[in-house]
């Protein structure tokens, strides 16, 4: 299945029906009266947060979803069935947009959660509801309204535990694949993954939701490089892993190069718990192990943990403290607030 975080749908509320104009007909009766019925509602748009998605593609082969019109009124003083109404199924995590792309309509972070997004048209009066002490037989109906017709963005913001991030080429992808069942694409050159990737680890009877996501490059905040919708990614994870290549002729620089990126994104990025990682020490001697670690603590003001993701040296460590702060992140969510209590000085 082909990964898809953001699409454009066009939608469109129904048309309510109109109302009926009509008279009571029947042998012996001369002034039968109004009997015009109202017209139907028309159908509503919603959005439904659903299990077992985890990708947007379906609405890159259907943009236009519409709701039903109402049925129209009629006589006897028969109402219009409501038009039929059109559910936007999305994965967890899926935010929908005004089509400015900015202006947000609703965030959905629970299964089963269901917002309206365009309210179907009224149905109109029938003749019936016009009959008054001076009009006993109105001739006049009301139209139904119409419906609300825009376009919304949907955009898919993944909710893992913990995110990896990290320049092209940091072995984020053979991270994820050498602790995860997940099988992304790996290559030596920049930008093989072009999209985010999710796997389960599991390790001590524990698992969490580690989500990959293309590497970062200098103006990702702009846009550039793949794109700055990637970094919404990482937004909702407990736990950041900022990987650092160690083969790299800079360290720091590549390590500032993420960070800053982080903090003129915002979200809250730079201020999530952050394990920078030195990986790929399986190709770097001790002595340059020790030199690149250091200047990354002095760079970072925190401890760097080491591994290498393709012989797996390190490996458990990093995982034992991802797992330390989201199982610590998930305790402070379900411990209920200390209860306020009333008290005074003892005379």
């Amino acid at each position: 299945m082909k990964f898809l975080d953001q699409a454009r749908v066009f939608i469109r509320s129904g048309n309510g029906g109109a109302g009926a104009v009509s008279f009571r007909r029947e042998k012996f009766i001369q002034f039968g009266g109004p009997d015009g019925g109202d017209g139907g509602k028309g159908g509503d748009v919603w959005v439904e947060c659903v299990n077992g998605l985890n990708t947007l593609i379906d609405y890159r082969y259907q943009q236009h979803f519409k709701g039903k019109t109402g049925v129209h009124g009629m006589g006897k003083n028969r109402s219009g069935a409501r038009g039929a109404e059109v559910v936007l199924k999305v994965p967890l995590g899926t935010q929908v947009l005004e089509e400015d792309n900015e202006t947000l309509i609703a965030d959905l972070t629970e299964i089963g959660q269901r917002v309206l997004i365009a309210k179907g048209g009224n149905g109109g009066f029938g003749n019936a509801r016009f009959k008054s002490s001076t009009n006993q037989s109105p001739r006049r109906a009301n139209p139904g309204e119409d419906g609300i017709e825009k376009a919304v963005w949907l955009r898919l913001k993944l909710i893992a535990d913990a995110g990896l991030l990290g320049l092209p080429n940091a072995g984020k992808s053979s991270f994820l694949a050498s602790v995860t069942a997940a099988k992304p694409k790996i290559a030596d050159y920049p930008f093989t993954t072009i999209h985010p990737n999710l796997g389960v680890v599991r390790m001590d009877g524990r698992e969490c939701v580690l989500a990959d996501i293309p590497g970062l490059i200098e103006g990702a905040h702009e846009g550039a490089g793949i794109g700055v919708r990637f970094l919404g990614h990482v937004e909702r994870c407990r736990v950041l892993l900022h990987l650092v290549d160690g083969t790299s002729e800079n360290v720091v620089q590549d390590y500032k190069t993420v960070c800053d990126e982080l903090i003129a994104y915002g979200g809250g990025l730079a201020e999530k718990t952050t394990y920078v990682v030195l990986n790929k020490i399986d190709a770097m001697s001790d002595e340059e192990i020790r030199e690149r670690s250091a200047a990354l603590r002095e760079a970072s003001g925190s401890d760097i943990m080491q591994m290498s993701g393709a012989t797996g040296k390190g490996v458990d460590e990093v995982l034992r403290a991802v797992f330390s702060m989201i199982e610590q992140d998930r305790a402070r969510e379900e411990a209920p607030e200390a209860e306020e209590t009333d008290w005074s000085p003892v005379a």
